[in-house]
């Protein structure tokens, strides 16, 4: 059987956390190896990235479907890989026991074709075991214009029906809130008021906090928060309400400090960690933790949904209200905006918004109005 350990401190060369397959001889599998170093190089980071990682675990999986099989991966071609899509497709994870999302089998099969593309690269095989057909797609440019453009598509990936995200209401943004802790709260007030992902969230630190506001907002309404951890590791700026961070000053002072003055009485030793937000024992809350806060209180609420949604409706509610604006400012793109708050990679990505909001309009209006009335003062 296949398996993988994470690198530790005392090997040497090898990033902490890098992940290390080995084949059921407990041999190094070289090839996933060397693809996966050369991706944690290229991210100049002292530990392996989240990306790494996850290519890590992909091909474990792959590697191990392989050695259950009785194939060897250099003779895997585009029947073996459809045999591996096609499995996922047909049966439920074996970890969770329920159907793997189709997105999480286009990612683990386009991360098997980056491997075996590298390979047939630097010529450990002959051959590549996938086809890549060339497809006219509509896309935006930056002004958000339609046109088309050649892409290369890859046949194994699964196609998937469009599902565009909803903004909650007011009435359920209402309901969530009241089954929130005041730490899952605070994290769902941050994606709903600045957009941030769960990965940002759990990364925010005290010191990122700014310790006051300007006093003259018709001068300079807007405070900027870095974000230095985010997808992708592309830094980029929010601009929290006030109200926001209003809030969050009490959070530091009350419900923060009451979680550390806890620990403290039984642990003098202790010493808390930067980030912003804390677990009941004092540590840093993790993406996976926030995760479940967010589920229970969706599920106490009777609501579908997830953090996300709240950063669905953060860039829904920002594009309709920035549609507005341009009205009576041409110059302002509002999609371009949205796109940097939210920190995409491409336009496209974005773009979805654009049809979200005709679709949802009556039910953003209210959202609007509760976010703006929550979270930002009503002369905001």
């Amino acid at each position: 059987m296949v398996s993988m350990i994470r690198a530790f401190s005392g090997m040497p060369n090898v990033p902490l956390g890098f992940p290390i397959l080995f084949d059921a001889d407990m041999a190094i599998i070289e090839p996933a190896f060397v693809w996966l170093m050369e991706h944690a190089e290229l991210s100049g980071r002292a530990q392996a990235s989240e990306t790494v990682r996850t290519y890590g675990e992909h091909l474990h999986d792959w590697f191990d479907s392989l050695e259950q099989s009785g194939i060897e991966w250099r003779e895997a071609d585009e029947r073996v890989i459809a045999a591996y899509r096609n499995r996922m497709l047909e049966n439920p994870s074996t970890h969770t026991g329920r159907p793997y999302a189709r997105t999480t089998i286009n990612a683990r099969v386009s991360t098997v074709c980056r491997f075996y593309g590298w390979a047939l690269d630097r010529a450990p095989i002959d051959h590549c075991p996938f086809r890549l057909t060339e497809k006219m797609t509509l896309m935006l440019d930056g002004a958000y214009r339609p046109g088309l453009q050649r892409r290369q598509v890859n046949e194994l990936i699964v196609s998937r029906p469009e599902k565009l995200p909803r903004p909650l209401r007011a009435d359920e943004l209402a309901r969530l809130f009241a089954h929130l802790r005041p730490t899952a709260r605070l994290a769902a007030q941050w994606a709903l008021g600045a957009g941030l992902r769960r990965k940002e969230l759990s990364a925010l630190a005290v010191e990122q906090i700014p310790d006051s506001w300007p006093l003259d907002l018709d001068s300079d309404p807007l405070v900027g928060v870095p974000l230095h951890i985010t997808k992708g590791d592309r830094p980029r700026t929010v601009y929290p309400p006030l109200r926001l961070l209003d809030h969050t000053h009490w959070y530091i002072g009350e419900e923060r400090a009451r979680i550390v003055r806890r620990i403290r009485r039984s642990d003098r030793r202790y010493r808390a960690p930067s980030n912003l937000l804390l677990n009941e024992h004092g540590r840093a809350m993790t993406r996976k933790l926030l995760t479940a806060q967010l589920a229970e209180a969706f599920a106490a609420s009777g609501l579908q949904g997830t953090l996300h949604w709240l950063r669905h409706t953060f860039a829904m509610a920002m594009l309709a209200r920035l549609q507005v604006q341009a009205r009576t400012n041409p110059d302002l793109n509002p999609l371009k905006v949205v796109q940097v708050l939210l920190g995409h990679a491409s336009i496209t990505t974005t773009a979805i918004y654009l049809r979200c909001v005709e679709l949802h309009e009556r039910d953003l209006s209210e959202s609007l109005a509760y976010l703006y009335g929550e979270l930002i003062p009503a002369d905001g």
